[in-house]
């Protein structure tokens, strides 16, 4: 067999697995939330203002790194995503006591 009938059936096994990882995620975050328009916005990657940083983590995943700072009455954590550098991120997004209050996007 050709080498490239080897490439193409590795893509299109590649492209399966992708569809399928998407459809599992998707039907996992509808059994834990149930809204499907809420599901549909963590699947495009959107965050928000007020977000709880549960949906955060489905929305984009792990941050590559956390910068925190622990106050007397809150806790203050700079998640950071993208990275372009030596601890250079293009998104890093501030969360205060567990929600989103803001973002730096480059």
């Amino acid at each position: 067999m050709e080498w490239y009938w080897w490439l193409l059936i590795i893509i299109v096994i590649i492209g399966v697995f992708n569809h399928y990882q998407t459809k599992w995620k998707r039907e996992r975050l509808m059994e834990k939330y149930g809204d499907e328009s809420l599901v549909d916005q963590l699947m495009k990657g959107i965050f928000w203002q007020g977000q709880p940083e549960g949906q955060l983590l489905d929305s984009l995943g792990k941050p590559l790194d956390i910068d925190q700072k622990v106050l007397k009455t809150k806790t203050k954590e700079v998640w950071k995503y993208n990275k372009t550098g030596k601890n250079r991120y293009a998104l890093k997004i501030t969360l205060e006591n567990g929600e989103v209050i803001g973002w730096d996007k480059k």
